[in-house]
């Protein structure tokens, strides 16, 4: 009994573990071979990752940049005030014929310069009876002292005011009519103005009328209609004569005002069309028009313009100190009538050099080589240093070499 009970148990063992290797066969057979439910149910699990944590960053503050204020310029110079006056002027009454040199030496002392008219007089007029001194000779004697100076045309009383309210005296180029028909060229410095009583303040070397006061001179006042109707007569010429260090402000008081060499010409014909406008019988507005169109090279519209001023009548002594009509006749062909006018005036004086050398020029457009040379002869011997005649001098020289 001992014997079938181990064999029974033994064989107990055998199938117990075969059934165990079978169970495992078919479970594996399983996983491999799964129903489509859980094929499916498999496809559409998707794992989920645990989710790394990700740091909140916490913004830095950013400042707010602080505000740099631009630094404004400072303006070059100071509008005009309703009145100003300029002091410290050393004034000279005039010699014969000498109002251009002392009137400049009353610009200069202003500056501190100790030159009179005499010392300006003696480089300026070397010839005693010499009657005119251009704008030009002023301002190449300024520029020989160190001074920036310039020539300019169409001022205006606005820039008149602003200039002497920032310190700058203005010599202005105008007319004086003592008695009626008897107009002469007379340079005036402006010092002052006053808009309340509508006056002018002027260092004048010869006029005494208007006297500021009777025992220490303080200038003369002048009406502003005055001065700007005998202004008016010189196209609104001016000398300004300055140190080197207020050079910015003259040229921003300048530009600002539209008063530059690249633009006054042109703006003063707009300026006389403008007046001819209002009344065509103005003398000075045709010939003002024609100064300006000479300038621009338009000599055609010149020659009609001079024209027409001389035919409603100018001032006899008009001529001797402005010289456009000579320039544009001669640009013109009109040769002969620059010896008529040139001989008008040298059989009243002969003593003004641009007028021999305006016939020297006609002269010798008319082939009289002779006679050109010793027009021009003579007007250097008034001014022996006079550009344009030292020039023509050459050429005639060259002609007849």
């Amino acid at each position: 009994m001992k014997g079938c009970s181990a064999l029974l148990l033994a064989l107990s063992l055998v199938m117990t573990a075969a059934a165990s290797v079978v169970g495992l066969g078919m479970w594996r057979t399983a996983r491999l071979d799964a129903p489509a439910t859980m094929a499916a149910s498999l496809a559409q699990f998707t794992p989920t990752l645990a989710s790394t944590a990700t740091p909140t960053l916490t913004p830095t503050a950013t400042l707010a940049p602080t505000a740099t204020a631009t630094p404004t310029p400072a303006p070059l110079y100071t509008p005009a005030q309703p009145a100003a006056l300029l002091t410290g002027i050393r004034h000279e009454w005039q010699t014969w014929n000498n109002c251009g040199p002392a009137t400049l030496a009353m610009n200069l002392s202003f500056f501190g310069s100790p030159l009179d008219q005499a010392a300006i007089g003696a480089v300026l007029r070397p010839y005693p009876d010499d009657k005119n001194v251009s704008p030009y000779e002023l301002v190449n004697f300024a520029q020989s002292q160190g001074y920036h100076a310039a020539e300019l045309v169409n001022g205006n009383d606005d820039l008149l005011r602003t200039l002497v309210s920032n310190g700058i005296p203005v010599l202005l180029e105008t007319w004086h009519e003592p008695e009626p028909n008897d107009g002469l060229g007379h340079y005036r410095l402006l010092v002052g103005y006053d808009d309340s009583l509508q006056q002018w303040t002027l260092y004048d070397s010869y006029d005494a009328a208007g006297l500021v006061s009777a025992e220490t001179y303080a200038g003369i006042r002048m009406e502003y209609a005055r001065l700007a109707a005998w202004w008016k007569i010189f196209n609104r010429a001016f000398v300004l004569v300055y140190p080197p260090e207020q050079a910015p402000m003259v040229a921003a008081i300048l530009t600002d005002f539209g008063v530059t060499p690249a633009r006054m010409w042109t703006d003063a014909e707009v300026r006389a069309r403008a007046e001819l406008s209002l009344d065509a019988n103005d003398a000075f507005a045709w010939f003002n028009l024609g100064s300006s169109l000479t300038q621009q090279g338009r000599t055609a519209e010149a020659a009609e313009a001079f024209d027409r001023a001389r035919a409603l009548g100018l001032p006899w002594r008009m001529l001797w100190y402005q010289f456009g009509p000579f320039a544009a006749y001669l640009a013109e062909g009109r040769v002969q009538d620059v010896l008529v006018l040139t001989d008008e005036i040298i059989a009243v004086t002969d003593s003004i050099e641009e007028i021999h050398y305006w016939r020297a020029r006609a002269l010798m457009a008319a082939g009289d080589i002779a006679g050109a040379t010793a027009s021009v002869a003579r007007s250097l011997q008034i001014a022996p240093t006079f550009p344009l005649a030292l020039e023509l001098r050459m050429s005639l020289t060259a002609t007849t070499q």
